[in-house]
């Protein structure tokens, strides 16, 4: 990580953290990971193409699920997989997993274009479904996954971990709901990544699998639009895409930004595969949420002013201008979801609110104006 001496107006963090809380009305730290009370659920892992799949796996033990087996095609994925996670047990397919009625929730990160009718399949079968981003990557596979949702009424959940697994901007939206910067106007959100080329399958440069960068890592930025804004509806003013560096792979897109129009607010986003090799971090992911009364700015990954770590939040109000070290922040979405499975409640991330995020970055992928 990067070092620098620290700024005398921010050397206060005591004082700036017990500031946060009382603008949050009491709102506290907590630690990141809550003891889980174990073996709540039973839950399967199908498809591993995402490394994300370790932290949608984490984010359910930590909830008290126990990981009792997995699928995937791949050898090498499944090497991989059983090393980290030695409790489960390799199933001979995907269809064992889904005739086992002990299994209550499917999480899976496989191939984006794969990931829909997984879980459709998993809905029919009586289980609910946690998925990586995107969840979806068709209009028409959002329309069967609604039919079949609202048929079966199963949770099929989309883990946008740029917020659910990301304790400052968890922190941020305890702010935001509790009023710190008046109303909502306006949310900036800018999500860069490191290309990695030599990491990658051969699906990842193709648009045909994982729906184009808005699709895709764009739908992060969507669903904390949502959020922030409190948005219920959304219209896509203008969107672009573009491939501007990879001429080796015609059917990649490097580059995409979007402006959206919410009845809560409006919004602007940028995504992009430019990280320089010279940064700690796959990506320096910023939020700036604008309200009446002040603003807030996540530095998620990485401070380049020289703070070390991620979980940077920075809050400035009418009186003064605050650093909050969110690295010690609970997370929750896992002790949600897997209380959702229990009770079927829909309070880890709504459906509608999911559903929505996606279907608006469909829509704006689908318009976007290719330079």
């Amino acid at each position: 990580m990067n070092h620098n001496t620290r700024n005398p107006k921010t050397a206060n963090r005591r004082d700036f953290i017990k500031a946060s809380s009382a603008t949050a009305a009491g709102l506290t730290f907590t630690p990141l990971i809550a003891k889980a009370i174990n073996n709540r659920i039973r839950f399967s892992v199908i498809g591993l193409n995402h490394g994300h799949i370790n932290g949608q796996t984490n984010a359910v033990l930590r909830g008290g699920g126990e990981l009792v087996s997995f699928y995937a095609k791949e050898p090498e994925l499944v090497a991989d997989f059983q090393k980290r996670f030695p409790q489960a047990k390799l199933a001979r397919s995907e269809q064992e997993i889904l005739d086992d009625k002990s299994i209550q929730l499917v999480v899976s990160a496989s191939i984006p274009n794969e990931r829909a009718p997984l879980g459709i399949r998993v809905m029919q079968h009586g289980k609910d479904f946690m998925v990586d981003k995107p969840g979806v990557t068709s209009l028409e596979q959002m329309a069967q996954v609604r039919k079949v949702q609202a048929a079966t009424k199963r949770i099929y959940s989309i883990l946008f971990s740029e917020r659910l697994e990301n304790p400052a901007t968890m922190k941020a939206g305890e702010l935001v709901k509790a009023g710190a910067i008046g109303k909502v106007i306006q949310t900036v959100s800018l999500g860069p990544h490191r290309v990695n080329p030599k990491s990658r399958p051969a699906w990842f440069w193709d648009t045909k699998y994982y729906g184009g960068i808005i699709t895709d890592i764009c739908s992060h930025q969507f669903e904390q639009f949502l959020y922030f804004t409190g948005s219920t509806s959304g219209e896509i003013a203008a969107s672009q895409v573009r491939n501007v560096n990879h001429p080796q792979y015609p059917n990649f897109e490097d580059f995409g930004d979007v402006l959206i129009r919410g009845n809560g607010g409006t919004g602007y986003m940028r995504v992009d595969w430019f990280t320089p090799d010279g940064l700690s971090t796959w990506g320096d992911g910023r939020l700036t949420v604008i309200g009446t009364e002040g603003f807030l700015e996540v530095r998620k990954n990485v401070d380049i002013g020289g703070r070390k770590g991620g979980n940077h939040l920075f809050l400035v109000n009418q009186k003064e201008t605050q650093y909050i070290d969110c690295s010690k922040v609970q997370l929750t979405y896992g002790t949600q979801l897997v209380d959702d499975v229990l009770n079927r409640t829909d309070i880890a991330l709504p459906q509608a609110h999911c559903f929505l995020a996606m279907e608006l970055a469909i829509k704006a992928q689908k318009i976007a104006r290719k330079i």
